[in-house]
């Protein structure tokens, strides 16, 4: 009897610590959302993030917000002797917070640091293979995220991605979808839905056109979509958001039912942006 009331002690103070923890989150993001955008920020949208112009300015408000609290909360940390400035943290925050607005959000809660490298950058990766057989590999990457903590990026890449809104290549845009799909573990081509009803039609459609573009990668059929969305569904999930974003109006004529599940989870329809 001793030891459940204990444990019902303990449940409480932790629920109670969590609900108080949030609480504060919340208030420091309102306090912080509710100042004024600097204008250097301001200035360097107009010169590093073109898209910005294209946005309804509904969308543009709210993603000044969430850049605010984006760069309050997160870490950004150089690498190889590469500097952060706010330049470097309001081109990145601008593009990872395009795929936060209109829904409800806790800022990619498990993300802490966003590394910057000045451009690609290497990564060892170990392999097993079928027989057992280990191997260490050497990989040139230009962005990666990480289930827990930290997202890599070229700082090269990003600001390339940003400079052409509408190619339908955006490293950022990429690395920070991969983080929407681990908010609910590792990363799988099935971000958190609104319910349990969405799913069905997700995994339909995605997984049939998932399927179509491996048939164009093996066979080198033209596809909207980058043929490394081939690789795996997390990769196509990846893959579609940067076209669903810089070029909305082919995917919607090509894709018509994928762009409405991607447009259902984003909450947008960036088609009319355009």
């Amino acid at each position: 009897m001793i030891a459940i009331i204990i444990l019902l002690i303990i449940s409480m103070t932790a629920v109670g610590w969590i609900t108080s923890s949030q609480w504060r989150l919340n208030r420091q993001r309102n306090i912080v959302s509710r100042q004024p955008f600097p204008t250097l920020w301001r200035n360097i949208l107009k010169k590093r993030f073109p898209y910005f112009k294209a946005m309804p300015t509904d969308l543009q408000l709210q993603l000044k917000k969430h850049i605010q609290i984006f760069i309050d909360e997160k870490q950004f940390v150089g690498c190889d002797g590469f500097e952060i400035n706010d330049e470097v943290k309001v081109t990145i925050a601008a593009q990872a917070c395009l795929l936060l607005l209109n829904r409800k959000t806790n800022y990619y809660p498990k993300l802490t640091q966003i590394l910057v490298y000045p451009s690609a950058f290497i990564v060892k990766q170990n392999r097993t293979d079928i027989a057992g057989v280990q191997s260490s590999q050497r990989n040139v990457l230009l962005g990666e995220s990480w289930e827990y903590g930290k997202v890599v990026l070229s700082w090269n890449s990003t600001v390339e991605g940003a400079a052409d809104p509408f190619d339908g290549s955006n490293v950022v845009i990429h690395e920070f979808a991969h983080q929407l799909d681990q908010e609910d573990g590792s990363a799988n081509g099935a971000p958190p839905l609104r319910d349990i009803t969405s799913y069905r039609s997700w995994s339909d459609i995605l997984g049939q056109e998932f399927k179509q573009l491996q048939h164009c990668a093996q066979h080198h059929i033209p596809s909207l979509f980058n043929y490394y969305g081939a690789t795996n569904p997390a990769e196509f999930f990846a893959v579609i958001s940067e076209t669903f974003f810089e070029r909305p109006t082919e995917f919607y004529q090509q894709h018509q039912q994928l762009y409405k599940e991607l447009s259902q989870f984003y909450q947008l329809d960036p088609i009319n942006w355009h």
